[in-house]
C-alpha cells in the first residue's frame, strides 16, 4: 500500500488491439469477464492542460482484489495514452488509486511535485466521476492516476468486482453498457 494514495486498485493497460488483448486475458490469464464499451464517453478532457478530444475504447475486468483496464486510442488527438503509444510503449501504462476525496488527493500529487498529465470526467461526466493522471518521472507504467470512485462510476467497478467473483469461464466478453445503464 502506498503511504501516500492509499491501495492500488487498478492496473491500466494501453494496447493496439483491444480485443486481442481481452482474448490473451480471458484465454491465457483466466481473468474475466471483460466490460467492453467500443466509445468510452469522456468529459472536459484536458491533456497537458489544453483541451483534447480522444477517443478510446475500454474493457475492464476484476482480477482479485485489482481492476483490469485495457484502454486502446481510436484516434490521434493529444492523451496520455497516445504519449505512451508514440513513445513506443505498449502494456502498463498506469496504476490508479480510488478514492471518494479527489481533491484531498490531486493536492497531495501536486504537493509532491508530480505533474498532471490529463483529467476529465468519465462516464455520465457526473460531479463523482472526475479522473487525473499524474507522472513525477520514470518508466512506464508509473503514471498515477487518481480516480474518484463514487455514484455511477462507483456501481460500475462493484458490478464488475461481483461479476469476476462468481464467475465460471462463460459470456468472456459483456457490454458494459448495460452495467451504466441500471
Amino acid at each position: 500500500m502506498s503511504r501516500t494514495f492509499g491501495t492500488i486498485r487498478q492496473l491500466g493497460y494501453v494496447v493496439p488491439d483491444i480485443a486481442s488483448a481481452i482474448t490473451h486475458w480471458v484465454e491465457r490469464l483466466e481473468v474475466g469477464p471483460f466490460f467492453y464499451i467500443e466509445r468510452q464517453p469522456v468529459n472536459d478532457f484536458t491533456y497537458r492542460g489544453e483541451p483534447s478530444e480522444p477517443e478510446f475504447s475500454v474493457a475492464l475486468a476484476q482480477a482479485g482484489p485489482v481492476q483490469v483496464e485495457l484502454i486502446q486510442q481510436r484516434n490521434d488527438a493529444p492523451s496520455a495514452f497516445r504519449e505512451f503509444t508514440n513513445a513506443g510503449g505498449e502494456g502498463l501504462q498506469h496504476i490508479a488509486y480510488w478514492t471518494t476525496t479527489f481533491g484531498d488527493l490531486v493536492d497531495r500529487a501536486a504537493a509532491l511535485g508530480y505533474q498532471e498529465l490529463q483529467r476529465g470526467r468519465s462516464g455520465s461526466g457526473g460531479p463523482d466521476e472526475r479522473f487525473a493522471y499524474f507522472t513525477a518521472g520514470g518508466h512506464a507504467g508509473t503514471v498515477v492516476e487518481i480516480s474518484e470512485v463514487a455514484g455511477r462510476k462507483a456501481a460500475l467497478f462493484e458490478a464488475v468486482a461481483v461479476a469476476a467473483a462468481g464467475w465460471d469461464g462463460s459470456d468472456p466478453v459483456r457490454d458494459m453498457t448495460t452495467l451504466v445503464t441500471r
